[in-house]
């Protein structure tokens, strides 16, 4: 979607967009086909300095807390903004009762021409929108069009959203298996979406108690977990599965093992993943992989530029560990059809 250049914020005062705004406005019918076109038309205009993360303390030995700041901003006349996104990943939140969110953030667009404020936007929903999205979008340019099986791993705040994306890009998906480190957070998330859509005939949502055997069974598995061990064995994809890695974002974490990336065609959002991503990272220090052996980008994908599947027995991989580039396209489309109704 090509940007007209807003009105100056003397005459537009600066908005809020909040969560239920921002899942009307940023469906995955409207997301993912926007990414599909704006990723190539101003991808070499839109600057994205790399991320400033910090460890922070965490009372838990088991993980660490986060803090992500993303800055981005468009030299395109068409696209006149200014972006900053903050980030809080605290993976220990699931364990308060009730349970809160592990990922929280807030997003402020600026106006480039003034630099005054245009709105403010839910960031936590944005992040899961534009997730999904981008998941979705390689989806669809990725694994099999008659993909039937979906594999989520990961049962947190992101997993329902990665369930949608997926189905938009691949309406064939009749069944979803949920896997999860703690069982019965699964079992809950399979209960809620059979709830939800209780006509078994158009998909079946089950619990995966054997992560190894569903594997094999999956056309699609798509990982969003903060895992710093494999989960996804390489040997265990069925010939012509897609695999989707969208959970980590550090070098010390991982979601599959070399052998997952050996067998597949590697695409990656954006190639900061090479330098974040753990999976990719190991993989390099270990000389399993060399950074020429990643085939290409999404926004290379999206252009045609680069070659996805070659045969319907390739396995294809995509690591996703997101950039604020993605957030400024899915805020400029959110603010842009919010002005326009």
């Amino acid at each position: 979607m090509a940007s007209t250049f807003p009105p100056l914020p003397s005459s537009q005062p600066s908005i809020h967009l909040d969560s239920p705004s921002l899942h009307t406005l940023l469906s995955p019918h409207l997301l993912i086909p926007h990414f599909r076109t704006s990723l190539p038309t101003f991808s070499l205009s839109i600057h994205s300095p790399p991320r400033l993360s910090y460890t922070l303390p965490s009372p838990s030995s088991s993980s660490s807390n986060t803090l992500l700041l993303m800055p981005c901003w468009s030299t395109d006349p068409s696209l006149p903004y200014l972006f900053v996104k903050t980030v809080t990943v605290f993976p220990s939140n699931s364990s308060f009762l009730p349970p809160l969110p592990g990922v929280h953030a807030t997003v402020s667009l600026f106006h480039s021409l003034t630099g005054a404020p245009l709105a403010s936007l839910d960031g936590t929903s944005l992040t899961f929108l534009r997730t999904s999205a981008v998941a979705g979008l390689a989806s669809s340019l990725l694994s099999l069009p008659s993909s039937q099986t979906l594999l989520i791993i990961g049962s947190g705040g992101l997993s329902k959203y990665l369930i949608s994306a997926h189905r938009v890009a691949r309406p064939s998906i009749n069944h979803i298996f949920i896997w999860n480190r703690t069982a019965s957070k699964a079992l809950e998330l399979v209960n809620e979406l059979r709830k939800k859509e209780p006509d078994s005939s158009t998909v079946t949502f089950d619990y995966a108690e054997n992560l190894d055997e569903v594997i094999g069974l999956a056309d699609i598995v798509s990982c969003a977990t903060s895992s710093t061990s494999p989960i996804v064995k390489g040997r265990l994809l069925k010939p012509g599965a897609h695999l989707d890695l969208v959970g980590s974002f550090l070098p010390t974490m991982k979601e599959c093992d070399d052998e997952a990336l050996l067998r597949g065609r590697v695409f990656v959002d954006f190639e900061v993943a090479m330098d974040e991503a753990g999976e990719l990272v190991g993989a390099f220090e270990r000389g399993v992989l060399r950074r020429e052996d990643v085939a290409g980008t999404l926004t290379e994908l999206a252009g045609s530029k680069k070659e996805g599947r070659k045969r319907d027995d390739d396995v294809t991989v995509f690591k996703s560990v997101g950039t604020a580039v993605v957030d400024f396209l899915a805020a400029q489309l959110a603010y842009e059809s919010f002005i326009k109704t």
